[in-house]
Protein backbone atom coordinates (compact mmCIF):
# COMPACT_ATOMS: atom_id res chain seq x y z
CA UNK A 1 0.00 0.00 0.00
CA UNK A 2 1.38 3.42 -1.10
CA UNK A 3 1.73 5.75 1.63
CA UNK A 4 2.02 9.70 1.91
CA UNK A 5 5.48 10.77 1.13
CA UNK A 6 7.44 11.99 4.09
CA UNK A 7 7.92 15.69 3.79
CA UNK A 8 10.16 15.46 6.75
CA UNK A 9 12.81 13.79 4.33
CA UNK A 10 11.87 16.02 1.53
CA UNK A 11 12.72 18.84 3.86
CA UNK A 12 16.11 17.67 4.63
CA UNK A 13 17.51 18.17 1.17
CA UNK A 14 14.81 21.10 -0.26
CA UNK A 15 15.29 24.73 1.64
CA UNK A 16 12.13 26.44 2.89
CA UNK A 17 12.32 28.47 -0.86
CA UNK A 18 11.99 24.72 -2.33
CA UNK A 19 15.16 24.92 -3.99
CA UNK A 20 18.22 22.29 -3.53
CA UNK A 21 21.70 21.78 -4.24
CA UNK A 22 22.57 18.51 -4.05
CA UNK A 23 26.33 17.41 -4.80
CA UNK A 24 26.62 14.09 -6.94
CA UNK A 25 29.13 11.99 -5.28
CA UNK A 26 28.27 8.58 -6.25
CA UNK A 27 30.80 8.69 -9.81
CA UNK A 28 33.40 6.47 -7.67
CA UNK A 29 30.82 3.12 -9.13
CA UNK A 30 31.64 3.62 -12.55
CA UNK A 31 35.20 5.56 -12.19
CA UNK A 32 36.73 4.28 -8.64
CA UNK A 33 38.50 7.35 -7.62
CA UNK A 34 38.28 9.67 -10.07
CA UNK A 35 40.07 12.98 -9.81
CA UNK A 36 38.53 15.19 -6.98
CA UNK A 37 37.30 11.87 -5.07
CA UNK A 38 40.61 10.01 -4.68
CA UNK A 39 40.07 11.34 -0.85
CA UNK A 40 36.40 10.83 -0.64
CA UNK A 41 36.03 11.82 3.06
CA UNK A 42 37.96 15.57 2.43
CA UNK A 43 35.89 15.68 -0.94
CA UNK A 44 32.67 15.18 1.42
CA UNK A 45 33.46 17.77 4.03
CA UNK A 46 34.46 20.26 1.58
CA UNK A 47 31.27 20.25 -0.58
CA UNK A 48 29.28 20.39 2.45
CA UNK A 49 31.27 23.16 4.21
CA UNK A 50 30.36 24.65 0.82
CA UNK A 51 26.30 24.91 1.35
CA UNK A 52 25.58 21.64 0.14
CA UNK A 53 22.28 20.84 0.91
CA UNK A 54 22.26 16.90 0.35
CA UNK A 55 24.84 14.76 -1.32
CA UNK A 56 23.85 11.85 -3.52
CA UNK A 57 25.76 9.38 -2.62
CA UNK A 58 26.36 5.16 -2.81
CA UNK A 59 25.77 2.47 -0.31
CA UNK A 60 29.39 2.24 0.79
CA UNK A 61 29.82 5.79 1.29
CA UNK A 62 26.49 6.03 3.29
CA UNK A 63 27.85 3.46 5.32
CA UNK A 64 31.41 4.88 5.88
CA UNK A 65 30.92 8.12 5.89
CA UNK A 66 27.58 8.70 8.34
CA UNK A 67 29.27 11.18 10.40
CA UNK A 68 29.62 13.65 7.49
CA UNK A 69 26.68 12.98 6.15
CA UNK A 70 24.85 13.81 9.18
CA UNK A 71 23.81 17.08 8.57
CA UNK A 72 22.66 17.12 5.45
CA UNK A 73 20.29 15.61 3.22
CA UNK A 74 21.24 11.98 1.88
CA UNK A 75 19.98 10.67 -1.40
CA UNK A 76 20.51 7.11 -1.99
CA UNK A 77 21.99 5.58 -5.24
CA UNK A 78 20.12 2.88 -5.37
CA UNK A 79 20.98 1.30 -9.07
CA UNK A 80 24.07 0.55 -11.28
CA UNK A 81 25.40 -0.57 -13.93
CA UNK A 82 29.48 -1.66 -15.18
CA UNK A 83 32.56 -0.04 -14.47
CA UNK A 84 35.01 2.01 -16.52
CA UNK A 85 36.92 -1.32 -16.29
CA UNK A 86 34.05 -3.16 -19.02
CA UNK A 87 32.03 -2.57 -21.90
CA UNK A 88 29.50 -0.15 -19.55
CA UNK A 89 27.03 -1.01 -22.52
CA UNK A 90 24.28 -3.04 -20.49
CA UNK A 91 21.49 -1.64 -18.89
CA UNK A 92 21.99 -1.27 -15.28
CA UNK A 93 20.02 -2.91 -12.26
CA UNK A 94 18.67 -2.41 -8.56
CA UNK A 95 21.29 -3.30 -6.98
CA UNK A 96 19.84 -2.01 -3.72
CA UNK A 97 16.55 -2.39 -1.88
CA UNK A 98 14.25 0.27 -0.26
CA UNK A 99 14.88 -1.61 3.11
CA UNK A 100 18.66 -1.07 2.44
CA UNK A 101 17.92 2.63 2.19
CA UNK A 102 16.05 3.50 5.23
CA UNK A 103 18.29 1.28 7.48
CA UNK A 104 21.43 4.14 6.22
CA UNK A 105 18.45 6.62 6.77
CA UNK A 106 18.24 7.50 3.31
CA UNK A 107 16.07 10.86 2.80
CA UNK A 108 15.39 9.53 -0.86
CA UNK A 109 17.02 7.41 -3.75
CA UNK A 110 17.85 8.28 -7.05
CA UNK A 111 17.43 5.89 -10.15
CA UNK A 112 18.24 6.82 -13.41
CA UNK A 113 16.87 5.91 -16.92
CA UNK A 114 17.95 6.14 -20.46
CA UNK A 115 14.65 7.30 -22.32
CA UNK A 116 15.71 6.97 -25.82
CA UNK A 117 18.10 4.61 -25.85
CA UNK A 118 18.29 1.12 -27.03
CA UNK A 119 18.25 0.53 -23.28
CA UNK A 120 15.19 2.39 -22.56
CA UNK A 121 12.20 -0.30 -21.63
CA UNK A 122 14.50 -1.74 -19.48
CA UNK A 123 15.86 1.43 -17.33
CA UNK A 124 12.63 2.85 -17.60
CA UNK A 125 11.08 -0.60 -15.93
CA UNK A 126 13.38 -0.76 -12.91
CA UNK A 127 12.56 2.79 -12.01
CA UNK A 128 9.23 2.83 -12.11
CA UNK A 129 9.99 -0.79 -9.63
CA UNK A 130 12.09 1.45 -7.25
CA UNK A 131 8.91 4.46 -7.07
CA UNK A 132 6.38 1.84 -6.25
CA UNK A 133 8.52 0.26 -3.97
CA UNK A 134 9.76 2.84 -2.18
CA UNK A 135 6.58 4.66 -1.87
CA UNK A 136 5.24 1.88 0.04
CA UNK A 137 7.65 3.28 2.62
CA UNK A 138 6.79 7.35 1.87
CA UNK A 139 10.34 7.72 0.64
CA UNK A 140 11.09 10.03 -2.43
CA UNK A 141 12.53 8.80 -5.79
CA UNK A 142 14.57 11.53 -7.71
CA UNK A 143 14.89 10.33 -11.43
CA UNK A 144 17.71 10.91 -13.41
CA UNK A 145 16.23 11.10 -17.04
CA UNK A 146 19.32 11.27 -19.21
CA UNK A 147 18.24 11.00 -23.26
CA UNK A 148 19.70 8.47 -25.29
CA UNK A 149 22.18 7.78 -22.00
CA UNK A 150 25.48 8.94 -20.79
CA UNK A 151 27.69 8.98 -23.86
CA UNK A 152 24.85 10.66 -25.89
CA UNK A 153 25.44 13.32 -28.74
CA UNK A 154 24.01 16.74 -28.92
CA UNK A 155 20.86 15.04 -30.98
CA UNK A 156 19.68 13.84 -27.43
CA UNK A 157 19.89 17.04 -25.35
CA UNK A 158 17.44 18.63 -27.31
CA UNK A 159 14.52 20.52 -26.03
CA UNK A 160 12.06 17.98 -26.85
CA UNK A 161 13.63 15.14 -25.74
CA UNK A 162 14.49 16.60 -22.49
CA UNK A 163 10.84 17.68 -22.16
CA UNK A 164 9.88 14.29 -23.30
CA UNK A 165 12.23 12.59 -20.22
CA UNK A 166 11.17 14.77 -17.92
CA UNK A 167 7.77 14.40 -18.31
CA UNK A 168 8.18 10.20 -18.31
CA UNK A 169 9.75 10.63 -15.26
CA UNK A 170 6.29 12.56 -13.87
CA UNK A 171 4.10 9.91 -15.19
CA UNK A 172 5.77 6.88 -13.62
CA UNK A 173 5.83 8.63 -10.32
CA UNK A 174 9.37 10.11 -9.26
CA UNK A 175 8.71 12.79 -6.98
CA UNK A 176 11.81 15.48 -9.01
CA UNK A 177 13.50 15.27 -12.01
CA UNK A 178 17.14 15.44 -12.62
CA UNK A 179 17.84 16.30 -16.12
CA UNK A 180 20.17 18.09 -18.88
CA UNK A 181 19.76 21.60 -19.33
CA UNK A 182 18.53 22.78 -22.89
CA UNK A 183 18.01 26.15 -24.31
CA UNK A 184 14.28 26.98 -23.58
CA UNK A 185 14.89 25.35 -20.15
CA UNK A 186 11.29 26.85 -19.54
CA UNK A 187 9.00 24.42 -21.70
CA UNK A 188 10.93 21.89 -19.17
CA UNK A 189 9.52 23.55 -16.37
CA UNK A 190 6.01 23.83 -17.58
CA UNK A 191 5.18 20.52 -18.61
CA UNK A 192 6.90 18.09 -16.16
CA UNK A 193 4.31 18.68 -13.19
CA UNK A 194 7.25 17.91 -10.56
CA UNK A 195 9.86 19.84 -9.59
CA UNK A 196 13.27 19.53 -11.98
CA UNK A 197 16.71 20.10 -10.59
CA UNK A 198 19.39 19.97 -13.68
CA UNK A 199 22.27 17.91 -13.98
CA UNK A 200 26.03 19.11 -14.55
CA UNK A 201 27.56 16.69 -17.20
CA UNK A 202 30.20 16.13 -18.29
CA UNK A 203 32.97 18.11 -16.32
CA UNK A 204 33.87 22.14 -17.83
CA UNK A 205 37.10 23.26 -17.78
CA UNK A 206 35.68 26.78 -16.95
CA UNK A 207 33.09 26.90 -13.79
CA UNK A 208 31.90 29.67 -15.40
CA UNK A 209 30.25 27.92 -17.92
CA UNK A 210 28.71 25.64 -14.97
CA UNK A 211 27.87 28.91 -13.28
CA UNK A 212 26.04 30.43 -16.58
CA UNK A 213 23.88 26.84 -17.27
CA UNK A 214 22.38 26.78 -13.27
CA UNK A 215 21.52 30.91 -13.42
CA UNK A 216 19.38 29.62 -16.88
CA UNK A 217 17.97 26.82 -15.45
CA UNK A 218 16.98 29.01 -12.07
CA UNK A 219 15.16 31.35 -14.40
CA UNK A 220 13.50 29.19 -16.08
CA UNK A 221 11.85 27.87 -12.37
CA UNK A 222 13.81 25.16 -11.61
CA UNK A 223 14.25 23.76 -8.62
CA UNK A 224 18.39 23.58 -8.25
CA UNK A 225 20.75 21.57 -9.31
CA UNK A 226 22.25 17.99 -9.12
CA UNK A 227 25.91 18.55 -9.68
CA UNK A 228 28.84 16.09 -8.89
CA UNK A 229 32.17 16.80 -11.21
CA UNK A 230 31.74 20.77 -11.76
CA UNK A 231 31.91 20.77 -8.21
CA UNK A 232 34.79 18.65 -6.98
CA UNK A 233 37.10 18.99 -9.41
CA UNK A 234 36.92 22.57 -9.80
CA UNK A 235 39.78 24.35 -8.38
CA UNK A 236 38.09 24.86 -5.28
CA UNK A 237 35.66 22.72 -4.83
CA UNK A 238 34.20 24.58 -1.35
CA UNK A 239 33.88 27.78 -3.39
CA UNK A 240 32.32 26.19 -6.37
CA UNK A 241 29.62 24.58 -3.90
CA UNK A 242 29.49 28.21 -2.49
CA UNK A 243 28.58 30.10 -5.84
CA UNK A 244 26.28 27.26 -6.52
CA UNK A 245 24.23 27.94 -3.37
CA UNK A 246 24.29 31.63 -3.90
CA UNK A 247 22.46 31.09 -7.39
CA UNK A 248 20.41 29.08 -6.16
CA UNK A 249 19.10 30.18 -2.88
CA UNK A 250 20.15 34.18 -2.82
CA UNK A 251 19.25 34.58 -6.80
CA UNK A 252 22.77 35.97 -7.09
CA UNK A 253 23.56 37.26 -10.56
CA UNK A 254 26.36 35.96 -12.05
CA UNK A 255 29.16 38.19 -10.94
CA UNK A 256 28.19 37.86 -7.35
CA UNK A 257 28.85 34.41 -7.32
CA UNK A 258 31.89 34.11 -9.10
CA UNK A 259 33.25 36.38 -6.30
CA UNK A 260 32.75 33.04 -4.32
CA UNK A 261 34.54 30.89 -5.93
CA UNK A 262 36.98 31.62 -3.90
CA UNK A 263 36.88 30.16 -0.34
Amino acid sequence: MEVPINKRRLRRIFRPDGRALIVACDHGMISGPDRGIERLGETLASVIRGGADAVMASYGTACRFEDLLADVGLVLRIDGAGTVLGPMDGPGAQFYTVEDALRLGADALCVTAFPGSRHEEATLEVLARVIRQAHGWGLPVMAEMVPGGFDSGPEFRTLRSVSVAARVAAELGADWVKTAYAPGFEQVIATCYVPVVVLGGPGKADPRATLEMVRGAMDAGAAGATIGRNIWQAEHPTGMAAALAAIIHEDAPMDAALARLKP
